[in-house]
């Protein structure tokens, strides 16, 4: 150890606290009076509803020039969805509809654009599987 260097005082003193004895910890209070002997029931919290409006989500795929959003925007009280291919392109509008029904459209689009990647993926690998067999006849048609 170098005199001086931070790096080596930091690790001492995480030493020199990790070593202290179980004796010298203060003890811990606890976090409910002692004199409390009924506790209440927790509160069940329902979970804070979507904020529709830039509610987005991104399709699957390796390019982001080809890759499909669905971005829900509030125009006038009404719901669009924007549907864009890649960062550019202008989009397509669906609408006007409710506020479930656009963020509804946003789950059910990227949820069936990642089923269809991954279906395609998967068709691909398996051709790439068969083609990489080693063939047994002589090659000739």
């Amino acid at each position: 150890m170098t005199q001086g260097d931070p790096t080596d005082n930091a690790l001492a003193a995480i030493a020199s606290i990790l070593d202290r004895p179980e004796n010298h910890r203060e003890p811990e209070k606890p976090a409910v009076a002692e004199h409390a002997s009924v506790v209440p029931p927790p509160i069940p919290v329902s979970p804070a509803p979507i904020e529709a409006h830039g509610y987005s989500k991104h399709g699957p795929g390796p390019m982001a020039s080809i890759r499909f959003k669905w971005t829900v925007r509030l125009e006038n009280g009404d719901y669009y969805v924007d549907e864009t291919i890649g960062e550019n392109s202008a989009p397509i509008v669906n609408g006007p509809m409710s506020r479930q029904a656009a963020i509804q459209m946003v789950d059910d689009r990227e949820s069936d654009a990642r089923r269809r990647f991954e279906q395609l993926k998967s068709e691909m690998t398996g051709r790439d599987a068969a083609a990489n067999l080693p063939r047994t006849d002589s090659g000739e048609a």
